[in-house]
């Protein structure tokens, strides 16, 4: 089924405008609970409440406002907050071109796909190939909702993806968290680690090989609740002792890797053995054929 389209507007850069539409690129699998009412099952229902009036109050009686200290407020009429949005625009307008490496990951906060509107797929495709070629994604901003958006574009899979980024003023700082001093790393703890890294790197990102496990045994649960069948809870495993002894733990987390390796390698090992023993089997008849006819 061909993805629906949330939106539409115009990617700018320059003096070129492409028209453009808007798709969701990702949504969340994480599982959710409603709350019920043990003794009939119900799901409750939230209500508004007033501590200083000890009352229940309807969605009309409410006002926004703006806490500047504690419990101290400004508020603001909805008409106040419209004449603040920004001038709706669908345009998305390019500010520079930078290098993918440049820039953070924490700065990513969500994902969309772009695709050509009607009539303007040779411009789109342009800028896609001309951005994979120079290695370059692009900043931009927009308006949605009233708001300024900061955003990223990228070339992605043969089109564009955009993603929302967080303004600098949104991230903390690292500073804020007590790192721990520097400790000084010794030369031996130093080469073990850069080995673990090492044996436990892989060639590529591959995100399928990945899976929730979690919200898989929910899911595993809630069939056998819903066809009438007794769950038992599993015991708690008990947390493993903590690892004082760094090296220690580096050896051992090297031996366990260099285990593990040997046993993926070991089928690999096997299969072309087996392989191998069927050619020079499938191979043998043919040259005894070949005697016989002489």
């Amino acid at each position: 089924m061909p993805a629906r389209s949330i939106g539409s507007g115009t990617l700018s850069f320059g003096l070129v405008s492409i028209p453009i539409r808007v798709f969701v690129a990702t949504h969340s699998e994480q599982l959710s609970f409603n709350l019920l009412h043990a003794p009939c099952g119900t799901r409750i229902k939230q209500q508004l409440y007033c501590p200083h009036h000890d009352k229940v109050v309807e969605r009309s009686e409410l006002v926004k406002g703006y806490q500047f200290e504690k419990d101290r407020y400004v508020t603001f009429s909805d008409e106040e907050l419209k004449a603040l949005e920004a001038e709706a625009n669908r345009a998305i307008d390019i500010h520079e071109f930078v290098p993918l490496a440049g820039v953070d990951p924490i700065y990513f906060e969500d994902a969309h796909y772009l695709g050509p509107d009607k009539g303007a797929e040779k411009a789109y495709h342009l800028l896609a190939q001309a951005m994979r070629e120079t290695g370059k994604v692009a900043l931009a901003q927009y308006v949605r909702g009233g708001k300024e958006h900061l955003v990223l574009l990228r070339p992605y899979d043969g089109g564009l993806v955009l993603h929302t980024m967080h303004y600098a003023d949104e991230v903390r700082s690292l500073a804020e968290v007590d790192l721990g001093g520097e400790p000084k790393l010794r030369a031996g703890e130093l080469e073990m680690a850069r080995k673990l890294v090492q044996q436990l790197s892989s060639k590529a990102f591959r995100p399928e090989q990945y899976k929730d496990q979690y919200r898989e045994r929910v899911q595993e649960v809630v069939q056998k609740k819903v066809a009438g069948e007794e769950v038992t809870a599993a015991e708690p495993e008990k947390p493993k002792a903590q690892v004082i002894d760094l090296m220690e733990a580096l050896k051992a987390s090297l031996s366990r890797t260099a285990a593990r390796a040997e046993r993926v390698a070991e089928p690999e090992v096997a299969g072309k053995r087996r392989s191998a023993a069927r050619a020079r089997a499938h191979e043998r008849p043919v040259a005894t054929r070949r005697a016989h006819k002489k």
